[in-house]
């Protein structure tokens, strides 16, 4: 049997815009504990974004997020030796995190520029829906889409 539920832990707002969502992705796209160097490269990428746009980064970026953030997902179900994939609605807070690590990755999969530059590139093609990232959020729905026949599988 299980014990009880860990306590959900909110991460620390980051110190320039005192959002704890840009303060959950400082934290995602940090490497080896090196938090100053995660901040400054999302504060360069934030920066590019206010250079292309001549907007506030954090509306850019927060706009941004609500495209890329998947709502349905597949979950996979073991019914009777079969296993099935189910389609399931993402509690909004698990959608974001997932559309951060996305960014993250396909920022990180590119090659040849600074990370704040293909960061600020990611976030300026998911504020225009368009990019690896909603490709990626597409897909997801697609698949969901096309396994809504085992939806009642979900418990």
């Amino acid at each position: 049997m299980r014990r009880r539920r860990a306590p959900k832990r909110e991460p620390l707002a980051d110190p320039k815009y005192d959002s704890t969502t840009i303060g959950r992705f400082i934290n995602i796209i940090m490497l080896d504990g090196k938090k100053s160097i995660a901040q400054k490269i999302i504060y360069d990428a934030f920066d590019a974004v206010h250079e292309r746009f001549k907007e506030d980064p954090e509306k850019v970026f927060f706009s941004a997020l609500e495209n890329a953030r998947p709502r349905v997902a597949v979950k996979p179900r073991r019914i009777g030796g079969a296993t099935y994939q189910v389609p399931i609605e993402v509690p909004k807070d698990r959608g974001i995190f997932i559309a951060l690590r996305w960014m993250r990755d396909f920022a990180r999969a590119k090659k040849g520029k600074p990370m704040s530059t293909k960061l600020a590139d990611e976030i300026t093609s998911a504020y225009k829906n368009e990019g690896g990232v909603i490709k990626k959020k597409d897909d997801t729905h697609k698949m969901a889409e096309s396994n809504k026949a085992f939806a009642h599988f979900k418990f």
